[in-house]
């Protein structure tokens, strides 16, 4: 029996990956399209090494594909900060060449990986990349009956980030110095969403209740990050002590909400069985003192 095919934009990537991975569980025939090789990349899935902005080769690759995900982005905020250019090319006409690619194919579903940034007064070149995105995605439905779900991710954590993921950088650092830094607003409140949850219900997205709308997934209720870095702290077995703020305010980043006015609502989805958060941070810790053996 032919399988229906999945292609993973961004595939490589700490929630690319993880997506990637939910889809082959669910009898996908699931292509990862990235710059880079990934080091998940399992058997039952096809490692495609590409560029977005090559339209010829973004439409071979979306052939006969069911459902396409884009997570392909310059998706931090300092580096989008510094590289406007590159953060409009890539995010926004990379984003058009997929959405193209999905109208002359057929797909069905397209799915937009954007941000809690997208409606914010913070994020800077980021926050407007996501936000002209989501707004192409929505005007290539009308225009072209293209159906997309839009996801608007949290404060991810978990297995398979790099060092510009905030717990990871917190507790990578920890574990090396034995100090848990943070640079930004000791009151800053967080929805974090661990990326095994966050992968789930991105796949979930899939049922046609879903179909052409925009959701947050992040975690279940804010926290203030001095209280996340004391929870590390007591799970490392550090002193208070160890605890300490660079208060000075870092560019690009929110303190309590990352929503500014807009009248275009979103729903919040949440999924009924979650990774508790203090067990998220110790399976991170783990990962991340394996990756330094």
């Amino acid at each position: 029996m032919n399988k229906d095919k999945a292609v993973v934009f961004g595939g490589s990537g700490f929630l690319g990956s993880h997506v990637a991975d939910e889809l082959t569980k669910k009898g996908y025939e699931t292509i990862i399209f990235d710059s880079t090789k990934s080091k998940w990349c399992n058997e039952n899935q096809k490692m495609i090494v590409g560029d977005i902005l090559d339209t010829n080769h973004v439409f071979e690759v979306t052939d006969k594909a069911k459902v396409v995900y884009n997570f392909a982005a310059i998706a931090d905020l300092n580096a989008a900060l510094s590289r406007p250019k590159d953060t409009a090319e890539i995010n926004i006409l990379g984003n058009i060449n997929i959405l193209d690619s999905c109208v002359e194919n057929k797909v069905s579903r397209f799915v937009y990986a954007s941000s809690v940034y997208a409606i914010s007064r913070e994020g800077g070149f980021y926050k407007c990349s996501k936000n002209a995105s989501e707004m192409y995605t929505k005007e290539y439905k009308n225009t072209f009956d293209l159906d997309y779900t839009i996801l608007r991710y949290g404060s991810l954590y978990g297995q398979r980030t790099d060092e510009t993921n905030g717990l990871h950088k917190i507790i990578s650092e920890a574990i090396t110095s034995g100090e848990i830094r943070y640079k930004g607003n000791p009151e800053s409140l967080r929805e974090y969403i661990y990326v095994l949850d966050a992968s789930q219900m991105s796949v979930e997205i899939l049922n046609e209740e879903f179909s052409n709308k925009t959701y947050v997934l992040t975690g279940q209720e804010p926290m203030k990050v001095s209280d996340v870095l004391h929870m590390i702290a007591e799970i490392l077995g550090y002193p208070s002590s160890s605890v300490k703020f660079d208060s000075a305010r870092y560019a690009g980043h929110y303190v309590r909400t990352p929503y500014a006015y807009d009248n275009s609502l979103s729903r919040k989805y949440i999924p009924p069985v979650h990774i508790d958060l203090g067990q998220g941070i110790i399976d991170l810790i783990d990962f991340l003192k394996k990756s330094k053996d």
